[in-house]
């Protein structure tokens, strides 16, 4: 009888070992103090966005309720407090500035720049809402820090 070839055995796969350790299951999560939630994101953007709408008593209210429990609604909110205070105040001097100019026929001028100072905070808002929503720590520039 005619023997047939016998069957290389098959293959086998190189055994290689990790040099250091078996794999870790899962990494540990370490939590940023300044990382953000959705609440608390949201809670950021409408204190920017209510400023466009209330003034200054939308973000005065959400500031007060939320500023003990976190440090980035605090912090929006100071900021919208601060530069609608300081857009009030803008506003009030130039037009304070624009009555007592009329008499000499040169305060109409003034009624521009007074009407672009609330374009640009409209914009200004616009902006640090979408800032809030994506998690940033916004700051307005040109604004006194009353807060």
């Amino acid at each position: 009888m005619e023997e047939s070839p016998a069957t290389p055995p098959p293959l086998q796969q190189p055994q290689v070992t990790n040099p250091y350790g078996p794999p870790a299951l899962q990494q540990p999560v370490i939590q940023s103090p300044y990382a953000t939630t959705e609440d608390d994101r949201t809670m950021a953007m409408l204190c920017h966005l209510l400023a466009i709408f209330t003034g200054f008593l939308g973000p005065l209210i959400i500031w007060l309720v939320k500023k003990d429990s976190s440090r980035f609604v605090d912090h929006h909110g100071r900021e919208s407090l601060n530069f609608q205070l300081t857009v009030f105040l803008a506003s009030v001097c130039l037009a304070v500035l624009a009555i007592v100019l009329m008499f000499i026929f040169v305060g109409i001028l003034l009624i521009p720049i007074i009407m672009a100072i609330g374009i640009l905070a409209l914009v200004a808002e616009i902006m640090a809402c979408l800032a809030a929503n994506r998690g940033e720590w916004h700051r307005y520039t040109w604004t006194i820090r009353f807060f």
